[in-house]
């Protein structure tokens, strides 16, 4: 007897991005007084109000934050059955199609917000290991990669799809070795490991068997609802890639700002520490930015030259980027 259907509805998510106090800040919401965990704006897709995704995603996101939102892509979309657990699991399927929008703090949006029982959240929160900008975090070493080492060493279970690379080879792509760097592109094959190890409390949310087996599951950054923080990861990914060959973290700059503080938000965003003189010249070869005239006095030392993007460029080549070197 063939199962029935189940009925699917078509969820929007959104990464909400911004760059402030040198940190990339994201925008969660409606978890009240931390009874619930964070979550990112979501809103079901209705086709009798909403022409596109895209609009209802805007609409959403305005209802729920009062936000804007000017630069907007879509991600991926999210389908995993399970992935909006309910008692029983009988509601209609979630499938979620996830955005990333870029955007600027402004001094009134924290409390903007607030009013909206959303909040700004350092992504960092969420993935600590993620942020290298000053030296390789100590819970890695500590407490990470022993972890996974363990469960890298243990044979999957009867019945698990088969993959090209084994455990340990997965581990040490997406982690690093001796001989491999640190590619922090690779932020969301970090998370989908603890994850599948069983590391992360959405596993235990989730019911793996794993980790419902473990006595204590270790604190490995701040969980999401649902299956919200894979969402996140996704977007860092995406977007500390996208930063190598087009302009996108102008979307996040003021329209003037010294090299200082531009230095300081691709830093925020890619997690790491780059060297002022390599920066500047990078900068330069590149062409992005072309000097205002003006000085800002803002940095409480000598007044620093104010520069805005060369929009320019964009109709010159085709991968205007910042192609960031090594460590």
């Amino acid at each position: 007897m063939p199962l029935p259907n189940a009925p699917i509805e078509i969820g929007l998510n959104a990464v909400i991005v911004a760059v402030s106090d040198d940190m990339p800040q994201i925008v969660q919401v409606g978890n009240g007084a931390g009874r619930n965990p964070d979550s990112l704006p979501f809103g079901r897709f209705d086709p009798l109000h909403h022409r596109t995704f895209e609009i209802g995603l805007r609409a959403w996101v305005e209802d729920q934050t009062a936000l804007s939102l000017g630069y907007v892509e879509q991600l991926y979309t999210f389908g995993d059955r399970g992935r909006h657990r309910t008692r029983d699991d009988a509601d209609p399927h979630v499938v979620s199609v996830g955005y990333l929008a870029l955007t600027r703090q402004t001094p009134d949006s924290e409390q903007v917000l607030a009013k909206h029982h959303s909040a700004w959240r350092s992504w960092y929160d969420y993935f600590p290991w993620e942020d290298w900008r000053n030296g390789r975090p100590n819970m890695l070493d500590l407490e990470i990669l022993p972890a996974l080492n363990s469960w890298a060493e243990i044979p999957p279970p009867p019945g698990t799809p088969h993959r090209a690379l084994n455990r340990m080879e997965r581990l040490k792509l997406a982690f690093g070795t001796v001989d491999t760097e640190w590619d922090e592109e690779r932020a969301l094959e970090r998370y989908e490991l603890l994850y599948e190890a069983s590391l992360v409390e959405e596993a235990l949310t989730d019911g793996r068997p794993a980790a419902l087996k473990r006595p204590h599951l270790p604190k490995f950054g701040r969980p999401m609802r649902f299956d919200h923080r894979r969402v996140l990861a996704t977007a860092i990914s995406r977007l500390r890639a996208k930063l190598k060959y087009r302009p996108v973290v102008f979307e996040l700059m003021q329209d003037t700002f010294t090299l200082t503080e531009l230095q300081a938000s691709v830093e925020a965003i890619s997690g790491r520490h780059l060297h002022k003189q390599n920066f500047r010249r990078l900068v330069e070869n590149a062409d992005l930015v072309e000097p205002t005239g003006a000085t800002s006095t803002t940095t409480g030392g000598r007044p620093a030259a104010l520069f805005r993007f060369r929009h320019g460029l964009l109709k010159e080549r085709p991968a205007p980027g910042l192609r960031l070197g090594g460590r």
